[in-house]
């Protein structure tokens, strides 16, 4: 196996300092992107961060999959596993930002909806990051079509998604810079912000090994419950099979 910390030409600046924290792996992703006018998105974003654009709009992002050999590091090289976070899935609905300070470009998660409450009580206190416990499911029929289902749970507002997707079976070479699926998909940091100050966490894996890919989503209420409209058009769809990654610890953004 590739040791993929070891593989970091791809990246856009240097792997950051110190040990990482935390390892997954996300399985049957789907990107699920719109264009937005810039500024509806700009609107909705913190300040000291700014919406990174491509072809003259923001663009959001529903992203469903989900994870497995999920790991903590414990002490040394020694990892754990929490129980209740090894196997759940995930429902992301993001967007792309720049810092004002440092200038690295990363994703900006409106929410995170996953079926883990351990994973949602974690990621609240570690990572400062707007996760919601959620009643999820995902089936995997034989041509590999990954049926996806999640509803919000403990908030005033009832936020369902329910798509089928699937990959069209040949991973393209790795997207090339300028190209709007490496805008997409090849970010290595995110955006929080915590006590007014903005945080960045940094993370690492191979480039995407991304597919086209086909969806019909038959509700998607993430994008109206935070404030987004999305355009009467088609999303751009690719898709991936599983990506490791690694994981570090908040740190301030400068």
């Amino acid at each position: 196996m590739t040791n993929i910390l070891s593989v970091a030409a791809h990246r856009p600046y240097e792997l950051p300092p110190g040990r990482w924290t935390m390892a997954q792996r996300w399985n049957d992703l789907l990107f699920a992107h719109w264009p937005i006018p810039i500024d509806e998105m700009a609107r909705l974003l913190p300040a000291g961060i700014e919406v990174d654009t491509f072809d003259g709009y923001a663009w959001i992002g529903v992203v469903p999959f989900w994870m497995d050999q999920v790991r903590t590091r414990a002490v040394g090289e020694q990892c754990i596993t929490v129980p209740g976070t090894g196997t759940f899935c995930e429902l992301n609905l993001r967007t792309y930002v720049r810092s004002r300070t440092s200038g690295l470009r990363g994703v900006y998660f409106f929410s995170l909806d996953a079926a883990s409450a351990l994973a949602v009580i974690g990621a609240r206190t570690l990572f400062h990051l707007p996760y919601f416990f959620a009643n999820m499911s995902k089936r995997i029929e034989s041509d590999g079509t990954v049926e996806y289902s999640s509803r919000r749970l403990f908030t005033g507002r009832e936020v369902r998604f329910k798509a089928r997707y699937r990959g069209l079976g040949e991973v393209a070479a790795p997207s090339r810079t300028g190209t709007l699926e490496h805008f997409l998909t090849e970010r290595y940091c995110l955006f929080t912000q915590y006590a007014r100050q903005v945080r960045v966490g940094h993370i690492h894996h191979l480039p995407w090994p991304l597919e086209a890919a086909e969806a019909e989503i038959g509700i998607n209420e993430l994008p109206a419950a935070h404030g987004i409209t999305l355009p009467s058009r088609p999303p751009v769809l690719h898709f991936a099979r599983e990506l490791h990654v690694y994981i570090w610890s908040l740190r301030e953004d400068k």
